[in-house]
C-alpha cells in the first residue's frame, strides 16, 4: 500500500507535501494508523460504531426534510 507523489519540475517541496497529504486523506491511510495506533478490544469497537451510528441517525431525523 504505498503512495507516490511524483515532485514536478521547479515544485515546491512544501506543495508536493500538501498533495501527498491530500492523497493519504482520501485513501483514509491516517485515519487507518492512528485507529490501529493501540488495541481495542471488541466490545470497545462495537461501542464507539454505535455511537457514530447514533449520532447519524439523530442527525437524519434533526435535519429530515418534513
Amino acid at each position: 500500500m504505498s503512495v507516490e507523489v511524483k515532485i514536478h519540475k521547479g515544485e515546491p517541496m512544501e506543495k508536493a507535501l500538501r498533495r501527498l497529504k491530500k492523497r493519504l486523506d482520501r485513501e483514509g491511510i491516517i485515519r487507518d494508523a492512528r485507529a490501529k495506533r493501540y488495541h481495542e478490544k471488541p466490545c470497545e469497537v462495537r461501542r464507539r460504531k454505535k455511537k457514530v451510528m447514533d449520532f447519524s441517525n439523530m442527525l437524519r431525523v434533526r435535519y429530515e426534510i418534513k
